[in-house]
């Protein structure tokens, strides 16, 4: 706004403009809906919203970001974009019109996700202390350590939640919204020769349990070394050790793959560039896992499971038919997973593994989409030099790792886009620090355009 003309010239007859005003910085984008999304986890499970009202909680994000306007985007958003929108079109490939509602639901997660990319992006750059950006991050992280002792503690658990009830009887007995609305605490398998409960709470399924846990420890131990002082950074390292029996329970192989992928990176560049502090949290972080192994027979138990399941032979032969059916489909895929009797397992063609569920569902063009995005991540992330951010660099190296084994197209690709989002403006503040030759000192007034 500019402040209009003066109508009478000032005394002395001289005519004279006042100058105009400088444009008026935009308001800064309230954290407490990220709280409410992220930290109140543990309330959403008992209402049995955790899944149904996830996407809703990121319509309050993007409400919010339409209301403020003169929003930044992250970096290779429209890599992102793309891939939304070849999801759009493989809804033309849907067998059926009852599949419509569980393709909608992947596709609200896969939005919801990049509303809150761009949400934590454009929350971190307009402040000048970024760790209360990364809070309802840690906030997640004690609800999923809390929810996982109680998979360990009582995991014969469940129970019929509100939304459970609210939910017409026709929906909320499909075995794919059921699993959602249901509470339970630990996953059970009952085609296992040695069933055993592992833990799950919040999620339906002990694979997202591991998931989440793997892309939600480096961003602990980055908030860590962004904060030096404080209740909530000593409650996040006495939080570590408590946390590794469920996460250990629930004998969750791509996750320990994918956490070591993940501390093997970042072990090389903390090599590289020289970064003893880095190297040190590595050694800590695999000396508390290692005296874990004393006391939890981690191997011994998924050496059991693996030889009293089929769950190798059952992965293979829907990968097998993935790969064999979507010859004939290639470009949009089939538009979801589907029911079929030609495989041993029992789930449908299409899941086990986000990369074959995109590949599935959506196509080659759509995989490649997918799997950029993460690439793209995870390069502009390695830019940040501070011990935060090389720790906040692994999280794409660890979804890649995860994406063939783990399904994604739930809470966990927010918490992922979570991560990425912080680590990219944290990374962009570095470059800018550098460039400056001294540390900034006041927030930036606007945001700077992406």
């Amino acid at each position: 706004m500019t402040r209009a003309p003066a109508t009478e010239p000032p005394p002395g007859g001289a005519s004279a403009e006042v100058a105009p005003l400088p444009p008026s910085a935009p308001p800064q984008l309230p954290l407490w809906p990220l709280s409410m999304m992220f930290g109140l986890v543990p309330l959403w499970w008992l209402l049995g919203a955790f899944y149904l009202g996830w996407p809703l909680l990121g319509a309050l994000l993007l409400a919010l970001l339409l209301t403020r306007g003169r929003v930044p985007l992250p970096p290779a958003v429209g890599i992102w974009l793309l891939f939304l929108a070849i999801v759009v079109v493989s809804a033309t490939q849907l067998s059926s019109p009852a599949s419509l509602l569980t393709f909608a639901l992947r596709l609200a997660f896969y939005l919801t996700a990049l509303v809150v990319g761009v949400y934590v992006y454009a929350a971190a750059r307009e402040r000048a202390s970024l760790v209360a950006v990364l809070t309802p991050l840690c906030a997640f992280w004690f609800g999923l350590v809390a929810l996982g002792w109680l998979g360990v503690l009582v995991p014969r658990l469940a129970m019929t939640t509100p939304m459970e009830v609210l939910l017409p009887g026709g929906v909320a007995s499909t075995p794919f919204i059921q699993d959602m609305v249901h509470l339970t605490t630990a996953e059970y398998s009952a085609r296992s020769l040695n069933p055993i409960f592992r833990p799950a709470a919040p999620f339906a399924y002990t694979n997202n349990y591991g998931s989440a846990y793997a892309m939600t420890l480096p961003c602990v131990v980055a908030f860590a070394m962004l904060r030096r002082q404080g209740v909530l950074r000593w409650a996040l390292l006495a939080s570590l050790p408590l946390s590794l029996a469920p996460a250990f329970l629930t004998l969750n192989r791509a996750m320990f793959l994918s956490l070591g992928a993940g501390l093997a990176v970042l072990g090389v560049r903390a090599s590289l560039r020289g970064n003893v502090r880095v190297a040190a949290s590595i050694v800590g972080v695999v000396v508390i896992g290692g005296l874990a192994t004393f006391f939890i027979p981690i191997t011994e138990l998924i050496n059991k499971r693996v030889d009293s399941s089929d769950t190798n032979t059952d992965r293979l032969s829907l990968y097998t038919e993935v790969i064999r059916r979507v010859q004939e489909s290639p470009w949009l895929g089939y538009g979801a997973p589907v029911n079929v009797d030609t495989v041993s397992a029992a789930a449908p063609i299409g899941t086990q593994g986000q990369l074959w569920m995109v590949l599935f569902s959506h196509g080659v063009p759509a995989l490649i989409c997918f799997l950029a995005w993460f690439v793209a991540a995870a390069v502009i992330c390695a830019r940040a030099t501070s011990a935060a951010g090389q720790w906040l660099a692994v999280v794409p190296v660890v979804c890649l790792v995860q994406i063939p084994f783990y399904g994604m197209a739930n809470q966990n690709l927010a918490v992922a886009f979570f991560a990425v989002a912080f680590a990219m403006a944290l990374a962009e503040r570095e470059r800018l620090t550098r460039l400056a030759g001294s540390p900034p000192t006041v927030a930036p007034t606007a945001p700077v355009p992406a």
